[in-house]
């Protein structure tokens, strides 16, 4: 008898065993033969139906659509073992019970282009090159996430978004840009997500007379007594760290801001003719006042591309502001608890590059990045009117990791084009240059990938 299986941050758990004499009805109200109360799914989404060929699922013109296999389909028989997607976040695993009996994966390699369908789910769930410990760190996320959210929220008020930004860098292992006006907690969101994460944290207060070598550290010359010799020795600079705050970057010369890019790039440091590696896990969030110009170097857009996100911190909510003002005039605080510990970060950051992504989502993603190019044909017209230049091929890259680090904070597995969407306008608003047009009409890169994101559509069976 086959069975549908419902996948479960703790694990797949059985939905329902399939009676081959009738058909099932999934959806969201309460008359479907299985109801799934989701709002990311329709409320009459998909149908099974038993066929002489095995089991059918048609999608009913649901709102969000329905994928098998990471492909998007209308209607498709399932193979034992066939991952199901409805909506952005509902995944169900078909498997019948000889598939779900025999190890047939890793045992029976030969069998596999006989039975190609049945493998590459198991390998889709199980992600290859991926320990059983890591799956189950990973579907224990989606808890451990929201107790990393309430203990930032101890010191932080409201920005949940920009917190789950920063935690989708760290896991991605990238480096975010916080742009926001003074006062708006910026450098006590990355301290307290260091205390949370278990990282060393060093802020760096960038100034006009900063020097490479007040970050990176330099050699002093020392004299032993005892042998009368002298020699070279390195002192380490506040670099060395495993999360470094470069608070209001643009404030200092871009000789100083440049020292970062190594660091960034390739985890180490080059002082005179040695290299020094940098100890993981190691980030940079840099922070920017965007109202303050004078006696600024604003960064190039070179070293701008370096960083995976940039993140606006904006104003509190009038009631988030309330609270803020009440809790930070008396003397009573609260103690962030570390959730997390540095050694299964680096474990989460190497399942993010473990986890697969289907074509249909790196095809999404590419479309998105060549959409911002005012000279590729396929780009809309407000591009072409309003962008000087588009995001390069770095833009897909993070758009792919930041999509995955989504999905493995939530506990899953597999990773969606919703996933995507969620991750654009951090990763895009920061590599569009806008032109005179678009300044002269207050249009910002926030509203044109905004736009984007309803005007590129995602890939149909007419692009495979």
């Amino acid at each position: 008898m086959a069975k549908l299986f419902i996948q479960q941050p703790e694990g797949d758990q059985l939905l329902t065993e399939l009676d081959g004499s009738q058909s099932y009805l999934i959806g969201r109200n309460d008359d479907c033969t299985i109801c799934i109360p989701d709002d990311s799914i329709s409320g009459r989404h998909a149908q099974l139906t038993p066929t002489e060929q095995g089991w059918l699922l048609e999608d009913l013109g649901s709102s969000n659509g329905t994928s098998v296999n990471g492909q998007t389909v209308s209607q498709a028989v399932l193979a034992s073992g066939a991952q199901i997607l409805l909506g952005e976040q509902i995944v169900l695993l078909f498997k019948d019970e000889p598939a779900a009996e025999a190890p047939a994966p890793e045992a029976a390699p030969a069998a596999e282009p006989e039975k190609a369908g049945d493998k590459k789910p198991k390998q889709n769930l199980k992600v290859q090159g991926a320990s059983e410990e890591d799956i189950r760190l990973v579907k224990a996320m989606s808890v451990r996430s929201d107790k990393i959210r309430a203990e930032v929220a101890k010191v932080i008020i409201g920005q949940v978004d920009v917190i789950d930004q920063v935690m989708m860098v760290i896991i991605a292992g990238g480096h975010g840009l916080l742009v926001g006006l003074p006062g708006m907690a910026k450098t006590t969101l990355c301290s307290t997500i260091a205390k949370v994460l278990d990282m060393e944290f060093k802020r760096v207060q960038f100034t006009p007379d900063l020097m490479p070598t007040d970050i990176t550290g330099t050699e002093i010359l020392e004299h032993d007594p005892v042998t009368d010799k002298k020699s070279f020795r390195f002192i380490k600079g506040p670099i060395f760290t495993n999360m470094l705050l470069a608070d209001e970057i643009n404030r200092t010369p871009p000789k100083t801001q440049a020292s970062l890019l190594e660091a960034m790039q390739e985890k180490c440091v080059t002082v005179g003719n040695q290299t020094y590696k940098l100890e993981p896990p190691f980030f940079v969030l840099a922070t920017q006042n965007p109202i303050e110009q004078e006696g600024t170097y604003p960064l190039p857009e070179a070293q701008q591309d370096r960083f995976m996100f940039n993140l606006w911190v904006d104003y509190p909510k009038e009631d988030e502001e309330e609270t803020v003002v009440k809790a930070t005039t008396v003397s009573k605080s609260e103690t962030p608890q570390k959730v997390i510990s540095k050694e299964e970060l680096l474990q989460l950051q190497a399942v993010v590059r473990k986890i697969p992504v289907s074509d249909h989502v790196i095809k999404y993603a590419v479309r998105l990045v060549r959409s911002t190019r005012p000279h590729d044909e396929k780009s809309p017209d407000f591009i072409k009117k309003y962008v000087s230049n588009g995001a390069g091929p770095r833009a897909g890259q993070f758009l792919v990791l930041a999509a995955k680090a989504r999905a493995v904070l939530e506990g899953r597995i597999h990773v969606s084009c919703a996933d995507v969407v969620k991750a654009a306008v951090p990763v895009l608003r920061h590599r569009i240059l806008v032109n005179f047009a678009a300044d002269s009409e207050g249009i910002t890169t926030t509203d044109l990938v905004a736009r984007l994101i309803k005007t590129v559509e995602q890939p149909d069976d007419k692009d495979y």
